[in-house]
């Protein structure tokens, strides 16, 4: 790094046949063009860098609750999801449902926000359903979703949660399910 300031400023380094106020000028100059460097070596090295986990515990649910999602037409919509999600840049880690509704565990990145990811994942999906003809009746989600951001030590039991959600929904509804977390969360309902 030295080397480079050093080569940089070397044009400004004075001469004998320099006047006084040229060489205070250089003495000043050298300096900053060095710290200018040795700033713009280091921020391209390691300042433009940004590390971001921000998990957030998604679900949504099928308009009125309809419980199109058989198994096998759970699955398809499921990977479909997962594909087109990659595709848009969209880090999903699980993903799980039953019959009305989809939970998804979802990294954000830097650039990214609850709302336009939901709407991506569920305005493309709907729309895909539906040219392919999945179900019977017209497709359509919900407009509302839940999230709620996860902390880095609950991840390991809200993924067996997600996997586990088939089995789950033998014992409690989804209404009931989401009374859970709406209480344990503290939740309100909030329009974008």
């Amino acid at each position: 790094m030295q080397q480079l300031a050093a080569t940089t400023c070397r044009w400004l380094k004075p001469t004998a046949k320099v006047n006084i106020q040229i060489r205070a000028l250089a003495q000043h100059i050298c300096p900053v063009i060095q710290n200018f460097l040795y700033l713009r070596y280091y921020s391209l090295k390691f300042l433009n860098m940004s590390f971001i986990r921000i998990w957030v515990h998604c679900v949504w649910t099928t308009k009125r609750r309809i419980p199109y999602m058989e198994d096998e037409i759970r699955s398809t919509i499921i990977e479909h999801i997962f594909t087109n999600a990659k595709q848009k840049g969209i880090y999903i880690d699980h993903m799980n449902g039953y019959k009305e509704h989809l939970h998804a565990l979802i990294s954000l990145g830097g650039k990214q926000n609850i709302s336009e990811i939901m709407q991506s994942i569920k305005g493309e999906s709907s729309h895909w359903i539906n040219k392919n003809k999945l179900t019977k009746l017209r497709f359509e989600w919900q407009d509302d979703y839940y999230a709620v951001s996860v902390g880095i030590n609950h991840i390991d039991t809200l993924r067996q949660y997600i996997r586990n959600q088939v089995h789950h929904h033998t014992s409690e509804s989804f209404d009931d399910e989401i009374d859970k977390l709406v209480e344990e969360y503290k939740l309100e309902r909030m329009r974008d």
